[in-house]
């Protein structure tokens, strides 16, 4: 059975879904900007191998705001593992929550395994660009973190009572697009509305946007790599999504550096997942459950 319940992890609740079942324990976390729905259809094709628990990060979904840093990000964790009575839960996160995954199995050598999906901070230097040209590694950064530097400043915005249909048609419109389970989707963009004060905003706020940014922008995977000794799979994407089509050179290129980083680290199994891009959880669920599952089961 399926249960939705908020925990107190101290100074913020965090909401949680349990998909139940008596066999191993994983944690499954998402993304910046997404919610525990958002990971559904993975979940469930984990199911069969895996007590699943999906949870909202601080500042998404349905838990509380609280300041993010990684310590009290994997606090959080660490308080989901108590209040729910699991112990040496694997740890599974794409993109945010790969970073967790990461930095989860650094500190807990005795967990049975971590798992990225495509976890990696964004390219912030020329020196994460590899066979690029200076000149235009630099001037693409600066195109790239105008970008960046845009959305941080829509986060959090209120949202008026007359375009929050449209907004919901044009989601539905981008799951069929993303060939995306409709419902599951759906349920994802409403998770992360929040109603105070008579107005509707989307999560995560401009603040939880900014410190996060600060956060990922600032992180080195390279050590963590290195300094991991439980079993580590990483999974990377091989294509752009549509959004990162105008920066094409860059992404090809950081990918490049993402690869030599992993292997340099000599420690974690890597993946190229064939015709994946960052959406790699919507786009082939299936497949990753079963790279997940064959991965912690030989670990």
């Amino acid at each position: 059975m399926i249960n939705d319940r908020l925990i107190d992890a101290g100074d913020v609740p965090l909401a949680v879904r349990d998909f139940g079942g008596d066999q191993p324990p994983l944690l499954l976390l998402h993304g910046a900007g997404g919610n525990l729905a958002m990971m559904t259809t993975l979940a469930r094709a984990l199911r069969p191998y895996h007590r699943v628990i999906t949870v909202d990060l601080r500042g998404h979904g349905r838990s509380g705001e609280g300041p993010w840093s990684w310590d009290t990000a994997l606090g959080d964790l660490a308080a989901v593992c108590v209040q729910m009575e699991i112990e040496r839960p694997a740890v599974v996160g794409h993109s945010l929550g790969g970073m967790l995954a990461a930095l989860w199995g650094q500190r807990h050598p005795e967990a049975p395994g971590v798992v990225s999906l495509d976890g990696n901070p964004p390219p912030t230097s020329p020196a994460q660009l590899p066979g690029l040209d200076l000149d235009k590694a630099e001037a693409e950064l600066t195109r790239l973190h105008a970008v960046f530097d845009q959305m941080e400043s829509m986060a959090g915005q209120v949202i008026e009572a007359d375009q929050l249909a449209d907004l919901v048609e044009r989601q539905r419109a981008a799951a069929r697009d993303m060939g995306a389970n409709e419902k599951v989707w759906i349920e994802g963009f409403r998770r992360n509305l929040a109603h105070e004060n008579g107005e509707t905003s989307l999560r995560p706020s401009a603040a939880a946007t900014t410190q996060l940014r600060t956060l990922m922008n600032g992180l080195d995977l390279g050590p963590v790599y290195a300094g991991t000794t439980c079993p580590e799979l990483v999974v990377l994407a091989t294509r752009n999504l549509p959004e990162q089509e105008p920066f094409a050179d860059l992404y090809e290129a950081h990918r490049r550096y993402l690869l030599d980083q992993v292997r340099e680290a000599g420690h974690p199994r890597y993946i190229q997942l064939a015709d994946a891009s960052h959406a790699m959880v919507i786009e082939q669920p299936a497949v990753l459950a079963g790279l997940i599952t064959d991965f912690l089961h030989a670990a």
